[in-house]
C-alpha cells in the first residue's frame, strides 16, 4: 500500500484580471491574465495589485476545488472582487 491518497479534494487559488474587449460594446469583458496560488492571501494580494494597473478594469480571486477522482471543479467561491467583474452566472 501507498502513501499516496487520491481521495483528497485539491483546493486551487486563482487571481483572474479582466480587461475591455476591444471593438466590443463598453461593458464588455475579456479575460486578461490568470495566476495560480498556493494560498487564498497570495491569490488575493495579487488581485489587488492587478486591480491598480491601467490595462486591466477588474479582477477577482477565487478558490474552486477539485475532485481527484472525477475531475470535477467546484464553482468558484470569491476571496475578493475589485472593479468591473462579469456577473457569477458570466463567469
Amino acid at each position: 500500500m501507498s502513501g499516496n491518497d487520491n481521495t483528497t479534494a485539491k483546493i486551487h487559488y486563482i487571481c483572474q484580471t479582466y480587461v475591455q474587449k476591444p471593438g466590443a460594446a463598453q461593458g464588455a469583458l475579456g479575460i486578461g491574465k490568470q495566476f495560480q496560488y498556493t494560498s487564498a492571501s497570495q491569490a488575493q494580494e495579487r488581485a489587488e495589485r492587478e486591480s491598480r494597473s491601467d490595462e486591466c478594469v477588474g479582477a477577482d480571486a477565487y478558490m474552486v476545488t477539485e475532485d481527484p477522482n472525477s475531475g470535477e471543479v467546484s464553482p468558484p467561491e470569491f476571496l475578493v472582487r475589485l472593479g468591473s467583474v462579469p456577473e457569477f452566472d458570466e463567469f
